[in-house]
């Protein structure tokens, strides 16, 4: 008994870090969002959109996955949902009415990284989440990759 007891809080422990790598981190958001920020630099805008609104590609991680957004509030890239791309989401507002895309442009004029909380639909959960952006002004462009808070 006292065997199968140490085998289960084992068990327990082993776990808890798959767990954990569940959902990505801060750290990992802001190095995605260099990382990608970088790609479009040195592959081009073409190129760069196709692969950030990839699936499959490098730029998309648990619930981890890069927008791209012009200073006009038009998504160029999203790595989750291909319907967004070319669409103007200035006027989107999440479920406690924060105009999120506006403000995300807004931030974004100040040329410096940030990170901007909001509420939005988990693609891995499918519920509205608190989720935290973080966000790389880059030219004419908003490159940002964000995290669901739990």
């Amino acid at each position: 008994m006292f065997a199968r007891s140490v085998l289960l809080v084992a068990a327990v422990f082993a776990a808890s870090p798959v767990l954990a790598a569940e959902h990505v981190t801060k750290p990992e958001a802001e190095a995605m969002v260099k990382k990608a920020t970088a790609y479009l630099k040195t592959n081009g805008r073409e190129k760069g959109f196709a692969e950030i609104s990839n699936k499959q590609g490098q730029f998309n991680d648990r619930d981890l996955y890069i927008v791209v957004y012009g200073s006009d509030g038009v998504v160029r890239a999203h790595g989750a949902n291909a319907r967004m791309i070319g669409k103007n989401l200035m006027e989107l507002k999440d479920v406690d009415g924060k105009q999120f895309v506006k403000e995300r442009v807004e931030m974004a004029k100040k040329k410096s990284p940030f990170w901007q909380d909001y509420k939005f639909t988990n693609p891995v959960s499918g519920a509205i989440e608190p989720k935290t952006m973080y966000c790389q002004p880059e030219e004419d462009l908003i490159v940002c990759g964000g995290v669901y808070l739990k």
